[in-house]
């Protein structure tokens, strides 16, 4: 099968082409700069922006299926003077204009990347987000995402190519940066981390895990016009999962457990309210759809992939 894929040097992007190499798929990968190197040898081009002007003509020709992974990612300190009109420009009306263009050229299906932000930002305790929950984005990046999903779904009943849309959560293993891999870097390091006595629970997907679904979605018959979550499945408290990352580190974790309520406290006086939410608010998913629909399980396990993103850590920084 002919799969182009976006965003293809990305940290999904390198994983999901190194799977669709092992399963001899055709695989034509799009990066954001010239001249970068993938893993596997197979066919790479370049696009310098991703927006309503871009011509993809040429790149489209004979491809079955295009996973769209390429977006303006979620900026934790976003400095536009209209940050919800830039994510607009990629993650819009970029992603509308690629899929017009490949329902023209014949392709058959087209697998969006989302973001739980789409559902919301929080959860109560034990009860999940599901694909059936109202939407509910928080900031200009999953308003452009809902958006985004909202338009597909309407290209796929006009045109009749399918739409297939995934909404991870954190996404984590080997390469993974930003706040993963500052965590990482404190629990190595052994500094004491006031976290010891937060009872939440968060969803979080290992890599492999998110591929294994994505390819999954390629050809599925049941996937068609659906919106999936995903997750590994096991969802963890922030201590749990700084235990767990001690552990698979091979360092003792030094959590020192200060009660949830004074942490919460103290992040809203100093203006860190968002950073209390993410440390000690829940986010969790139901995969149940993914597992009846698909009938998939996610393949590695939660203690799995935090060894192998341990070992992909400890390469790096020695």
């Amino acid at each position: 099968m002919n799969i182009l894929v976006t965003g293809a040097n990305g940290f999904v992007g390198r994983a999901l082409c190194a799977e669709l190499f092992r399963q001899k798929h055709l695989v034509v990968a799009v990066l954001r700069k010239e001249n970068t190197e993938l893993e596997v040898s197979i066919q790479t081009t370049s696009i310098c922006a991703i927006d309503n002007n871009t011509d993809w003509s040429a790149v489209l020709r004979n491809v079955d299926i295009v996973v769209h992974l390429a977006a303006r990612v979620h900026i934790m300190s976003d400095h536009a003077v209209d940050p919800l009109a830039e994510f607009r420009k990629v993650n819009v009306e970029g992603t509308l204009n690629l899929a017009m263009q490949a329902s023209k050229a014949g392709v058959k299906r087209f697998i969006f990347m989302s973001s739980v932000k789409v559902n919301g930002e929080h959860t109560e305790f034990d009860l999940p987000f599901t694909e059936e929950h109202p939407v509910n984005p928080q900031d200009a990046y999953g308003i452009s995402k809902q958006e985004a999903e909202q338009r597909l779904m309407l290209i796929a009943q006009q045109t009749g190519m399918e739409v297939v849309v995934i909404r991870p959560p954190l996404v984590y293993g080997a390469g993974v940066k930003a706040n993963f891999a500052s965590m990482m870097r404190m629990v190595k390091r052994a500094i004491p981390l006031p976290l010891g006595a937060i009872h939440n629970k968060r969803s979080f997907v290992y890599i492999d895990n998110l591929v294994s679904l994505i390819v999954r979605c390629i050809d599925h018959p049941a996937a068609a016009n659906q919106i999936f979550l995903v997750s590994d499945g096991n969802d963890l408290s922030t201590s749990e999962l700084l235990r767990g990352c001690a552990n698979a580190l091979g360092v003792k974790s030094r959590l020192v457990p200060i009660p949830q309520k004074l942490i919460e406290s103290f992040a809203a006086l100093v203006g860190k309210k968002n950073v209390a939410q993410r440390l000690c608010g829940n986010l969790q998913v139901n995969i149940a759809k993914a597992r009846t629909m698909l009938d998939w399980t996610p393949p590695i396990t939660v203690e799995e992939g935090l060894k192998a993103t341990a070992m992909g850590f400890n390469k790096v920084h020695k």
